[in-house]
């Protein structure tokens, strides 16, 4: 999740965090129909063995961010939508997601940071919110999706030609501090949480440290609650966290971790991507650092020049602060700016994007890679790689640098796959 939802939670803190709204309770499902996904085959730049290597996995998605889209944009999820960023617009919908063969989908239950700032704090009732906009979603299409909650009926949806929809909560805070609440969420059907978003909390810090929060490591309390997501089943998502965070989460985790979408500092210096030799110390634990798509972590050069369109937007506002433009004024001018900056750069080519899965399979292991798309929470995505239905490219992409069929397999979902049925169904009933 990234700053287009901190654009986001003003209008998000104006709905209710107790209730889906009953227009998306009634919403009718969309029609379906298997032609829908044969349409796979339009990708004429995926060869016929890609596309079979692609059906014959078990392909999962970490990270995908369309229920903020739903409780904040009123995004109709049942529809086919337009690509893009703005209302209206989107990476992921129904159709799409039976278009592209996926067969598990972790929708991410974001919890902003002004969450943990209201009185009274709101951030355990916004990922309650968020998880049952993903039951209710998953309910409308019983015929092609399930709500899952292990790697068993991750692989009973392959075998049924269905879509496994899993929940994971973006950010730690979303528990208040409470390890019953951690238990409630779990209860819920929440499978794996951040340990912090760009926010710290009480007990684990961010890489950002956004509103002067926290960036020192894990507490004393901090490890309680790795140690109880380890007991119950809930994966440890390191994705966001400070670094000291994230070592004594190595130190503390009996468990495979996960980092939902992160890629490599090594391509790319950004600090929500991971070093090499914390690709290694994840590997250690036996778990799968999935690569994020956002254009921002995973290209320098498109990262260098989205720091000077910050730096442009600053002496932009202060230039008028100075001049005395009234603030609405301000805020009218500099975001149509930013949106032209924003415009004009250059896309960045899916090659930079298979670059981070390459370099994590060779440095972590090829046992150790998958795909955190960050779909529908980022502002830029390579070329070509824009959907879910893209999706199949990347194992044209690997084939095309001479990997083998079953790693393209591991990479794809097989990776998740043992990390769910290691760290996940063996808790299954705990609580």
């Amino acid at each position: 999740m990234t700053s287009l939802h901190a654009l986001r939670a003003t209008v998000a803190l104006a709905i209710t965090v107790s209730a889906i709204p009953m227009a998306a309770q009634q919403r009718r499902p969309a029609p379906t129909s298997r032609a829908v996904a044969d349409q796979l085959d339009s990708l004429s730049d995926v060869s016929p063995r890609a596309m079979r290597i692609w059906r014959e996995a078990i392909v999962v998605d970490t990270h995908n961010d369309m229920p903020t889209k739903i409780a904040d944009e009123h995004y109709d999820a049942d529809i086919r939508n337009p690509i893009g960023f703005g209302p209206g617009k989107g990476s992921t919908d129904y159709p799409r997601l039976l278009q592209s063969g996926i067969t598990g989908q972790f929708f991410s239950a974001f919890v902003d940071a002004p969450y943990a700032m209201m009185k009274p704090d709101s951030s355990f009732a916004r990922a309650m919110l968020l998880t049952n906009h993903v039951k209710a979603f998953v309910k409308r299409h019983p015929d092609r999706l399930i709500f899952a909650t292990s790697g068993a009926a991750l692989r009973r949806a392959k075998r049924d030609g269905k879509i496994a929809v899993f929940v994971g909560v973006e950010g730690g805070h979303a528990i208040q501090g409470s390890i019953a609440r951690l238990r409630r969420l779990h209860a819920a059907g929440v499978r794996y949480m951040t340990l912090t978003w760009n926010n710290g909390n009480s007990w684990a810090g961010a890489a950002a440290g956004t509103n002067n929060t926290r960036t020192a490591g894990l507490t004393a309390y901090g490890r309680r609650i790795v140690h109880e997501m380890n007991r119950i089943g809930i994966l440890v998502d390191i994705s966001h966290t400070s670094d000291s965070t994230f070592w004594d989460a190595m130190r503390t985790t009996t468990k495979p971790v996960i980092a939902s979408h992160s890629s490599a500092r090594a391509l790319s210096l950004h600090r929500r991507n991971l070093t090499d030799s914390m690709l290694v110390a994840v590997a250690k634990t036996g778990g799968v650092v999935n690569v994020n798509f956002f254009s921002q972590f995973i290209d320098s050069t498109y990262n260098q020049r989205m720091a000077a369109i910050e730096r442009r937007m600053r002496d932009e506002d202060r230039t008028l602060r100075d001049a005395g433009t009234p603030n609405d004024q301000i805020r009218t001018k500099v975001a149509a700016l930013r949106q032209r900056l924003l415009d004009s750069l250059p896309n960045t080519p899916l090659s930079v994007l298979v670059d981070h899965i390459d370099h994590i399979a060779k440095v972590a292991g090829v046992d150790h890679v998958g795909i955190g798309s960050d779909f529908d929470g980022v502002t830029a995505l390579p070329t070509g790689m824009e959907d879910v239905t893209m999706l199949p490219r990347i194992a044209q992409a690997l084939l095309d640098r001479g990997y083998a069929d079953d790693d393209i397999k591991k990479i794809l979902g097989g990776n998740m796959l043992r990390v769910l049925e290691t760290a996940i169904d063996p808790t299954e009933g705990r609580r």
